[in-house]
């Protein structure tokens, strides 16, 4: 038996996909611990390779590329959808002061190679009530509050996944699962199949992945909690596609070219 230490947020699109992996639905001669913490978290983490696997920004994977491999199965990819940019009303963002949900997340990536802007970092889920209170100009919006920003008489200003649909016309690659690369080749190979059936599992069960992924919805009803979890839990995830590992590549490109990441080696199991 190998023991491995697996990472990922307390989000119900991660919740959903690992569904049966925490609960024993898959055989498998690996023995997985579960550790869940927020994304900036798991990002900075990787940096110290704490985890065997974990979740990480498709941005910090750009500094992490000596000590994990990109694993084919897990990642978060929009298709039509992304991290938007909200404030109370119309505004130009230019140069203003935009809470993000970390310096390693893949949408402020996307957002410095938008616009020009004082960035203000804060958890996630800070963000929608600083820009209603005031303290910052505009916010990031990652997870859920891509759908219920609204809720709380807040205003779309830019939306990333048009700003990059229109430059790339591919998906957004925005999260990825990773695998210690000092892992013999047979345990890593196991731990991708164990991976992809576990998502299979969740994508033919949607109901009771979703019962269990409920405990990480953050007040949302069922029905808005499964939207999101199918946004980010899709196709991609099961099995990355060509078309998003030429984003992936389309996107560090453009980071290294404006500076803020050199390019990695798309190494991917």
């Amino acid at each position: 038996m190998v023991k491995l230490k697996v990472a990922h947020t307390p989000d119900a699109d991660d919740a959903f996909m690992f569904y049966a992996m925490t609960h024993d639905e898959i055989d498998t001669w690996l023995e997985i611990e579960h550790v869940i913490e927020d994304i900036e978290s798991l990002n900075r983490k990787a940096f110290e390779v704490e985890y065997d696997v974990t979740a990480i920004s498709a941005y910090a994977y750009s500094f992490l590329s000596d000590r994990y491999q990109i694993l084919s199965s897990g990642a978060s990819v929009g298709d039509g959808y992304g991290p938007i940019v909200v404030a109370m009303e119309e505004i130009d963002l230019r140069h203003r002061e935009i809470a993000v949900p970390g310096r390693y997340t893949t949408a402020n990536l996307l957002l410095n190679l938008a616009i020009d802007f004082k960035p203000v970092e804060m958890r996630f889920d800070e963000i929608i009530p600083a820009v209603k209170e005031g303290r910052v100009d505009a916010g990031l919006l990652i997870h859920e509050g891509q759908i219920t920003y609204k809720d709380h008489n807040l205003v779309r200003v830019l939306d990333l996944w048009e700003w990059w649909h229109d430059k790339a016309k591919l998906p957004l690659p925005l999260g990825l699962n990773a695998i210690k690369r000092d892992l013999d080749a047979e345990v890593k190979k196991e731990f991708l199949r164990v991976m992809r059936e576990s998502i299979n599992y969740a994508l033919k069960n949607v109901d009771i992945a979703m019962d269990y992924a409920m405990k990480y919805s953050r007040g949302l009803d069922k029905e808005t909690a499964t939207k999101f979890a199918l946004m980010y839990v899709n196709r991609y995830t099961y099995e990355m596609p060509e078309s998003v590992k030429k984003a992936l590549e389309l996107l560090y490109k453009m980071g290294e070219k404006k500076g803020l990441l050199k390019m990695p080696p798309l190494d991917i199991l």
